[in-house]
């Protein structure tokens, strides 16, 4: 009997000792035609599981500003398809994507990328409400798109992509399915990833605007978050404006204590991006 006809599309993950993670996320695409793992130097047995399930791995060495990971792996990996989707390693598709990314792929015409939403698992619970919904450009045309540059500056946050959109050239489109997140299984690990955000979210205020930083995200929600939180940075109180938009305008309430603990933990994460970006300006004026 011959094996099933595999989906058109090469699947990137990009990884830094995610030993834990990665058996789940592989597993979910493997009907995929191709899959690139993209790897940090990873030292937890990472690159044995990835090569166990068929991936291919390649490595990649960070120059400390541009271009970071996911870039990197758009502009020089040797893809089969014209089609890429991009999935973190702590990250899943449920079975129906199967199905759904070989006809979105099929019939696409003249899209250029399709949208997908995903939920969060945050202290063992999936939240339903903060944070949801929370949608990304991740199945795209690799020659159509890159995700954004918005400093040059070494964002002391990591050699992955953080908060940056895909931008592509073409109309986008949504997918039905959606993604889950296990983003957060403990707080530790909450607080370690924000800690880095900060930096990035630091530098990237207090550097110099990039100019082709306003290109067009494709998204009028995402369009709106983003001009929302450049008009908040302006504004005072911000940790408690971050706060009250998890925890009442999303109705985090609504997902009990664990969506009260995220709201919180969110807020203090907006409070260290405030202080760490007037630690920065400060030195740089004094």
């Amino acid at each position: 009997m011959s094996e099933p006809r595999k989906v058109p599309v090469s699947v990137v993950v990009p990884i830094r000792n995610e030993a834990a993670n990665l058996k789940r996320c592989l597993d979910s695409v493997k009907w995929a035609d191709e899959i690139f793992v993209v790897d940090s130097q990873s030292t937890d047995g990472s690159i044995a599981i990835a090569e166990e399930r068929g991936a291919q791995v390649v490595q990649f060495q960070f120059n400390g500003t541009w271009p970071k990971k996911k870039n990197w792996a758009l502009e020089n990996l040797p893809f089969r398809h014209d089609w890429v989707f991009i999935l973190d390693a702590d990250e899943t598709l449920p079975p129906e994507a199967e199905q759904e990314f070989a006809k979105a792929i099929t019939e696409a015409g003249d899209i250029a990328g399709y949208w997908i939403n995903r939920h969060f698992m945050f202290m063992g619970k999936w939240l339903r409400h903060s944070y949801y919904p929370n949608w990304n450009l991740r199945l795209f045309r690799h020659s159509l798109g890159r995700y954004e540059k918005l400093t040059e500056t070494d964002t002391q946050s990591g050699d992955n992509e953080v908060h940056e959109h895909v931008i592509v050239k073409g109309p986008t489109s949504r997918l039905r399915c959606e993604m889950d997140h296990y983003a957060f299984p403990t707080v530790e690990v909450f607080v370690e990833k924000h800690n880095r955000y900060s930096n990035w979210e630091a530098r990237v205020a207090a550097e110099p605007k990039l100019s082709g930083s306003d290109a067009r995200i494709g998204s009028s929600a995402v369009g709106r978050r983003r001009k929302l939180k450049l008009l908040s940075q302006r504004l005072p109180f911000r940790p408690l404006l971050r706060f009250l938009y998890i925890y009442v305008w999303q109705k985090g309430f609504l997902d009990g204590r664990e969506g009260y603990y995220f709201a919180r933990l969110h807020a203090f994460y907006e409070f260290l991006s405030v202080a760490k970006t007037y630690e920065l300006t400060r030195t740089r004026n004094d």
